[in-house]
């Protein structure tokens, strides 16, 4: 993952100027492992507690993986147990801070006027579509429930 510098170390910063401020917070709180100081005094402590979030991190992705296809908040889920690994993994507090960075893009793309008023016009058309659809369906076959089908 690219992460906008190429030396050790460094935080890359916007451009543009925008968002300034967002990076200086995210460096004052440091990346790295947020564990007590007691468990990061320890060795031992600390690679089992790493191991611990690693399994539980682990565990909530796959239950958010397996929450795509099946009735449930699966990307939820899986950022979820991102959030999890991030608590003591620097990978994955970089990628968090991608995502969040791509979510807060796409949502200020979302809410250009040209893109809504494009995104409405489409849905729009589709809703129609399916109607008519719909309409010839039911009026060339009518509706019949699957329950009450007769002469099998």
């Amino acid at each position: 993952m690219n992460t906008g510098s190429n030396e050790p170390g460094e935080v890359a910063v916007a451009s543009d100027g925008t968002g300034t401020d967002e990076v200086r917070s995210e460096q004052e709180q440091g990346l790295g492992s947020r564990a007590p100081e007691f468990i990061k005094a320890r060795r031992a402590l600390h690679v089992s507690w790493q191991v611990g979030v690693f399994i539980i991190g682990l565990a909530v992705v796959v239950a958010g993986i397996i929450m795509l296809p099946l009735p449930g908040p699966g990307w939820v889920v899986i950022f979820g147990g991102m959030a999890i690994w991030a608590t003591e993994f620097v990978w994955a507090q970089l990628v968090l801070r991608w995502t969040k960075r791509k979510v807060t893009e796409a949502a200020q793309r979302a809410l250009d006027p040209k893109v809504r008023r494009r995104n409405i016009i489409l849905t729009s058309i589709g809703l129609v579509i399916v109607a008519v659809l719909v309409g010839i369906y039911v009026w060339k076959f009518g509706i019949v429930m699957p329950w009450k089908i007769k002469n099998q």
